[in-house]
């Protein structure tokens, strides 16, 4: 149904796909795998026409049912392209946070791509009709799908903005967008990567009733190589543009003829081993939380409908021990984030207690391209919070050559080169505005770090490298550490005890092993279940 055919894209002298081909047939959903800046993006979007005018096609053609999307040394056509999208062929996107108008409601959303093609879903020979009947069809069509694709609340979300909606709900907008008009080929660029395991899972539920029912193509690009086992009839495996491997999923992940796909499928976290080997923890409590329950109100960072205060977190209570990586794991939403930021400080609207014997405790945060200043440099962002803390402490004041000292050091103990000192965010890999953040946070050298989903947004192996260096780091700086994430084999890697929340409550609190073989509460064995 779709044919790659040699394709070659560059961006000024940089080749970001270099010869390849592949093919989807009808009904197939076709995975496509490897690390961040493989070229898996590119591709989708030159098969959908999304490329931006800084791409050149230096060779090679896509065909879709015979016919020519893209072809080498021929003009894009432009209003072939605005026919197909959203009819013919439609996109998912990883973030729809971003890619959702933010200031239009989801159902005039969805509702546009019914204005854009109506040749899609009403009969051209049918009697005019008037405006208010048509707009009153789209209205009823929207609602239909967004039932269809789960949202329990249809009529809720139709007039809700993005923010409005949980991540689990956005994307099931953006697929309902996205499958409204039942085309031939969905492409599903990283669909579920910022989501926790419940939620990915019914989105890939979700994408798979939609593939049977409506009998289209796919095609699923991931770095998660157990969504792609579990979801793609066949997978392709990109390295630095290239397709390294192709073939069908079962065969290829038990019998990968390429060193990198053993690679890729090796670096997948497990419940096999941990990373660092096991630690002695010192007995002395560097946090004590007690009976901590966290609100927002109007006028907070988290809006609520009525006014008043509304609870994120309920009596909380635990410790963390010097030297240990407490592992937080629970669903969106069920109050993670809040935890950690009453225990940061951030939010005093508050009950219960937080004792801290450690100073000026750090956190990293999911998306440091996003937290990190963009238009700063490496070495300006790392001595800031020296410069910080010598504000707040005139003992810990720092000349400017001792900082910029300190911040190249920690540099080189991120793994990496002084030549990255002076360059921007926009200038470095996703992995290493991950170091940058990670840096960023130690430099001062707090006693507790708190990790907000430090790895979610990277493939397998930068995830392994990131969390080797952390794991490395809290062992040479003594640090403790709070580290929060919705992949329970991510959390079994490099937690010593592991907390379970839900709600904003937390139903256990246990050592690893002890989790992972006798989880006591129900919800904690669904969790296992589906990981």
């Amino acid at each position: 149904m779709i044919k790659v055919e040699d394709l070659t894209v560059a961006f000024g002298g940089l080749k970001a796909v270099k010869q390849v081909s592949l093919e989807i047939g009808d009904g197939e959903i076709f995975g496509v795998v490897g690390e961040s800046g493989s070229g898996k993006s590119v591709t989708a979007l030159a098969i959908m026409g999304l490329l931006n005018e800084e791409a050149s096609v230096l060779s090679g053609r896509i065909t879709m049912d015979g016919v020519t999307l893209l072809e080498a040394g021929r003009k894009r056509d432009k209003a072939l392209y605005r026919k197909l999208q959203g009819s013919r062929m439609s996109m998912v996107f990883q973030e729809p946070m971003t890619s959702l108008n933010p200031t239009r409601r989801a159902g005039a959303q969805v509702e546009e791509v019914l204005r854009l093609h109506p040749e899609a879903w009403r009969d051209p020979a049918a009697p005019r009709e008037r405006a208010g009947a048509v707009r009153r069809q789209m209205r009823e069509k929207v609602l239909e799908m967004f039932s269809a694709v789960g949202l329990r609340e249809p009529e809720k979300v139709y007039n809700s903005y993005p923010h409005q909606l949980s991540g689990g709900m956005r994307q099931r907008v953006m697929i309902a967008m996205a499958v409204i008009l039942n085309p031939q080929l969905i492409v599903c660029d990283e669909p579920t990567t910022a989501l926790d395991v419940t939620v990915q899972n019914q989105i890939i539920g979700l994408l798979k009733r939609i593939n049977e029912r409506q009998k289209n193509s796919m095609l699923f690009i991931t770095h998660d190589l157990n969504l792609a086992r579990r979801i793609c009839d066949r997978v392709a495996v990109m390295k630095d543009g290239r397709v390294v491997e192709t073939g069908r999923t079962g065969e290829l992940f038990a019998a990968p003829r390429e060193a990198y796909t053993r690679n890729l499928i090796e670096a997948v976290p497990t419940r096999m081993g941990r990373i660092g080997g096991e630690r002695r923890i010192a007995a002395e409590k560097i946090l004590e939380v007690k009976d901590l329950s966290v609100y927002y109100s109007d006028g907070s960072s988290r809006p609520f409908a009525g006014g008043g205060k509304q609870c994120a977190v309920s009596h909380a209570t635990f410790d963390i021990r010097r030297g240990e990586v407490l592992g937080l794991v629970g669903e969106s939403g069920c109050g993670k984030t809040s935890l950690s930021k009453a225990v940061l400080g951030m939010n005093r609207d508050i009950e219960g207690s937080v004792v801290h014997r450690t100073v000026r405790p750090q956190m990293i945060f999911q998306d440091p391209y996003s937290s990190l200043n963009p238009s700063r440099t490496v070495g300006w962002l790392l001595q800031e919070p020296l410069i910080a803390r010598g504000r707040l402490d005139a003992s810990q004041a720092m000349s400017r050559a001792d900082r910029e000292a300190a911040a190249r050091d920690m540099l080189r103990r991120v793994g990496m080169e002084e030549t990255y000192f002076d360059r921007k965010p926009s200038q470095l890999s996703g992995g290493q505005r991950q170091r940058v953040s990670i840096a960023q946070a130690l430099i001062t050298g707090p006693g507790l770090v708190i990790a907000d989903e430090p790895v979610s947004a990277l493939d397998v192996t930068m995830q392994r490298q990131i969390l080797e260096l952390m794991r490395a780091l809290q062992e040479e700086m003594e640090l403790s550490c709070l580290f929060i994430s919705h992949d329970i084999n991510v959390i079994y890697q490099m937690s010593d005890r592991i907390m379970v929340m839900k709600e904003g409550r937390i139903l256990e609190i246990g050592e690893r092993e002890e989790i992972f073989r006798d989880p006591k509460e129900e919800y904690t064995k669904q969790l296992l279940a589906e990981s």
